[in-house]
């Protein structure tokens, strides 16, 4: 009997064990619904994305994956909210690339791009077209950077915002072809584009979704492709690199990102199940109509990515004086 007592009692022990929190919290995962922020305003292309990849991911992970758009800031107010959440897997960032780039903006922030976050996996890239108006005697961008140093100072170009990535994209056009251009930060990139096709500006970089239907319509024309390569939405349009501006990429980005400290475990999962809705034929074509080119690398190649490019921008910003409120 005393044997018998004994296999029972440690029989018990184990399964306590398997019930531990420590254990169960590690093999359960997820055992409660997610959140993914969003640090733009819903109906945006962001925001489509990252209902998107919400509704996919929650049919994978058998969990409900809640949306929560926290706008503000410039996406600082998104992405200290996620950068002081528990590190357990259950709140996301849809980070765009002003992740890197708002330490260098702002005074002050509450979280570091790099030592803040744990990165999940690249999500896409976003094209950005250099769009000229077509009234004006500029066919390329070599023509641009001839036009704009004939008349120093007599264009103008617009943005989203001071800090914003077409901002940033300009101040760097600037840079590398040594010309002078006069910045207009606008709202949104309606009011911006209404003033381009209107007269008011001569030069923007915006997204292809918002672009486009300007392009096909004849009421802007468009130059190059602001990214390394180029766009599988718009195949036919060069990149400024190849069309007269070597060693030139701007490339914003969307990318999805944990809490620093996430287990690999749960981070590894989270990467495995994106990657493989990215690769969806549906997903790709929407994400195709939106303008984004897919990515979906590892974490250890994302966080390669983010220093890389917080590296990049931080010396521009700091050289062009820019700073956000």
């Amino acid at each position: 009997m005393k044997k018998i007592l004994n296999v029972i009692a440690t029989a018990l022990a184990a399964c306590s064990l398997l019930t531990s929190p420590g254990l169960s919290a590690q093999t359960a995962y997820p055992d409660k619904p997610i959140r993914l922020v969003i640090p733009f305003a819903p109906g945006g292309a962001t925001d489509l994305l990252g209902r998107a990849l919400g509704d996919r991911l929650s049919n994978r992970m058998g969990q409900p994956v809640l949306v929560e758009n926290k706008t503000g800031g410039g996406t600082v107010i998104a992405s200290d909210y996620v950068a002081k959440a528990p590190a357990d897997g259950y709140t996301l960032l849809l980070a765009a690339s002003s992740l890197g780039t708002a330490p260098f903006l702002y005074k002050k922030v509450g979280y570091d791009p790099i030592k803040s976050f744990a990165p999940i996996t690249l999500v896409c890239a976003v094209t950005h077209v250099l769009v000229v108006r077509p009234d004006l005697p500029i066919n390329s961008v070599k023509e641009l950077i001839a036009y704009a140093k004939a008349h120093p100072g007599k264009l103008s170009y617009g943005s989203v915002g001071t800090g914003t990535s077409n901002h940033l994209e300009g101040e760097l056009f600037k840079s590398m072809a040594g010309v002078s251009m006069v910045h207009i930060p606008y709202r949104g990139s309606a009011p911006a584009l209404t003033d381009l096709v209107g007269g008011q500006l001569e030069v923007m970089f915006d997204p292809i979704a918002s672009t486009g239907p300007f392009i096909k319509a004849g009421k802007l024309r468009a130059l190059a492709a602001s990214t390394g390569k180029r766009s599988s939405s718009m195949p036919e349009l060069p990149t400024v690199a190849q069309a007269g501006l070597p060693g030139y990429e701007a490339t914003p980005w969307l990318g999805l990102l944990a809490p620093a400290g996430t287990p690999a475990t749960i981070i590894n999962r989270l990467n495995k199940e994106v990657v493989a809705i990215l690769a969806e034929s549906d997903m790709k074509e929407k994400m195709k109509t939106w303008g984004f080119d897919i990515v979906g690398n590892t974490p250890a190649e994302f966080a390669a990515f983010i220093q890389s490019d917080t590296a990049k921008w931080g010396p521009l910003i700091k050289s062009a004086q820019i700073t956000a409120e």
